[in-house]
């Protein structure tokens, strides 16, 4: 079985990527929404909406880490294939 620190790095892992999916998620820039801040470039984002990406991330990063870790658990991923997929080829 995996120790916790080991689960922990692959938790942070799975949410740090899905932060970076979540993040681009209805972002609107200024210039579409028509209110450009005076000294900001048009492209910025209109409205950042930090709090509720984290929240979604979370969520996710948690459901994505739930399947992943009851799919070892029953040995639907043995660790012999996760070693044979994770080395360069050759």
């Amino acid at each position: 079985m995996l120790g916790t620190t080991t689960l922990v790095a692959i938790y942070f892992l799975i949410w740090w990527v899905t932060l970076f999916a979540v993040l681009p998620w209805g972002v609107r820039n200024q210039e579409e929404s028509g209110t450009v801040t005076p000294g900001t470039d048009p492209g910025a984002p209109a409205s950042h909406r930090v709090w509720s990406k984290l929240l979604w991330t979370t969520l996710i990063a948690s459901a994505i880490f739930a399947i992943l870790y009851v799919s070892y658990a029953r040995g639907l991923l043995p660790i012999e294939w996760l070693a044979r997929i994770s080395t360069p080829p050759r």
